[in-house]
């Protein structure tokens, strides 16, 4: 806890050498020292309200968006994982997803879509899939050949093995996977606020609108 701690000070103590010193005083709208930040965000009452309500709307897009993201990637590794030819016929898709510009994809999804929570949802999704796919697949085959013999020797089908050895085997990359893709479908669910620009408005509209 204390290198954490520290580097936090070390960023804090950084954060306001170049807003108090290295840029001019009226330049200071580009980093405000931290505790301006603060008293804006946190302490100033009709800014912590305008506040709450995009961010209760970049919260819920993006954790709606994860979980489903979550459904969708855990279920195409496990299918992945029990049949070659789903795999083939699969991974090369979500690769191409995956090196795709989401960007790229947003005026589609907007012409298909529209512009409302569920367009948001797709992007966050589509960001998100990725990294559950890859890592829950890496997981899943990561099981030994020792325990597949083992459960072979005992006549186990291909549900009880995935259950009891692939599934149990792929847990930590899983949990890797989600933790990326966690972080990424904030972004996503900004990037969409920040583009769709219609709807309940969320942080990225907010960043627009006082940008």
């Amino acid at each position: 806890m204390l290198v954490p701690a520290l580097l936090g000070l070390v960023v804090i103590g950084l954060w306001y050498l170049v807003s108090l010193v290295v840029l001019e005083p009226r330049r200071q709208f580009i980093l405000p020292p931290p505790h301006e930040v603060v008293r804006q965000a946190f302490l100033d009452g009709d800014s912590f309200v305008e506040l709450l309500g995009p961010l209760a709307t970049t919260a819920q897009v993006a954790l709606t968006g994860l979980a489903l993201a979550a459904v969708l990637g855990l279920l195409l590794a496990m299918l992945m994982s029990q049949s070659r030819w789903v795999e083939a016929a699969v991974y090369p898709y979500a690769v191409a997803l995956q090196s795709i510009p989401i960007l790229a994809l947003v005026p589609l999804i907007a012409f298909a879509l529209g512009y409302g929570f569920g367009s948001r949802l797709v992007v966050v999704v589509l960001i998100c899939l990725f990294p559950i796919i890859t890592n829950t697949l890496f997981g899943l085959h990561s099981a030994s050949e020792e325990m597949h013999d083992l459960f072979s020797l005992h006549g186990a089908g291909r549900l009880v093995r995935l259950r009891k050895l692939q599934v149990p085997a792929a847990l930590p990359a899983t949990f890797a996977g989600l933790r990326i893709s966690a972080g990424m479908a904030v972004v996503g669910s900004i990037v969409a606020d920040f583009f769709f620009r219609q709807g309940k408005p969320g942080i990225g509209l907010q960043i627009d609108i006082y940008r």
